[in-house]
């Protein structure tokens, strides 16, 4: 499987004029957005889940190769803080699932006042099927331990690399995928990556998962477009490192300022 690389959500204001022309009405941007990317990272749900409706036309409005990671719910992350997860979770799935073969992994992001609780993280896991990725993103420095690590790959779960100057995130191979997350680079204009950061992390993923890498990249620094442009160049990085990045914008689809 290749690296598949795409952004945190699509629809930001700022992109218009630089990914998407002008002129295009925003309700076409997912098929502008699919057309040059092969995957994206939705945080609808982290706010509102989407009605199941919601799921499946996005669906039928990307390409059949098109994979949509899911950004699992603040009810279940900042507010039960990972209690009682059952119910939350399956509310979730039963709507994501009209994603059908487009639906990727679910991201767990915690909040960085949740401390390590190893016994929650661990009944949430337990919540989904086998058949359902999940990534985790903890963002308290609680959570870097040996039975944490242990935990994720007992239940094949990825520990979630995020990458930002206010946090460094251990690099554990918890799993036989991984999952990236790229939310502030320091270049300019901020919060733009520069090359060498990126080819650094193309060559960190290569060591991690080897050639046939089988991972999910997202940029999360949207503003001023920089996740385009950086996904472009990230792409070019990983293809030097060996991987075999989805596609991407051409670069004269990706300015930035």
């Amino acid at each position: 499987m290749p690296v598949l690389v795409g952004t945190s959500g699509w629809q930001y204001r700022d992109w218009r004029g630089r990914l998407y022309p002008q002129r295009l009405a925003q309700a076409r941007w997912l098929e502008h957005y699919a057309e040059r990317f092969a995957t994206v990272e939705s945080n609808n749900a982290f706010y509102r889940l989407p009605e199941p409706g919601t799921f499946a036309a996005w669906a039928d409005r990307t390409p059949p190769d098109f994979v949509m990671a899911v950004k699992a719910s603040r009810f279940l992350t900042h507010l039960k803080r990972l209690r009682d997860p059952e119910e939350p979770v399956g509310r979730l799935l039963d709507h994501a699932r009209h994603l059908g073969a487009k639906l990727g992994p679910v991201l767990l992001q915690l909040p960085p006042t949740l401390k390590a609780d190893p016994a929650a993280l661990e009944r949430t896991l337990r919540a989904f099927p086998a058949d359902v990725r999940v990534a985790v993103e903890p963002r308290h420095d609680s959570w870097w331990t040996d039975e944490v690590r242990d935990l994720l790959a007992a239940h094949g779960a990825a520990l979630c690399l995020a990458d930002s100057p206010h946090r460094h995130t251990p690099v554990w191979p918890t799993a036989d995928w991984t999952y990236l997350r790229l939310h502030e680079g320091t270049a300019h204009p901020r919060p733009c990556y520069d090359r060498q950061t990126l080819a650094a992390w193309a060559g960190r993923l290569a060591d991690l998962v080897g050639p046939g890498a089988d991972a999910y990249v997202y940029f999360n620094n949207d503003p001023g477009g920089c996740a385009v442009r950086d996904a472009v160049w990230f792409a070019e990085e990983a293809t030097a490192a060996g991987l075999s990045p989805t596609r991407v914008p051409s670069p004269d689809e990706a300015p930035v300022g």
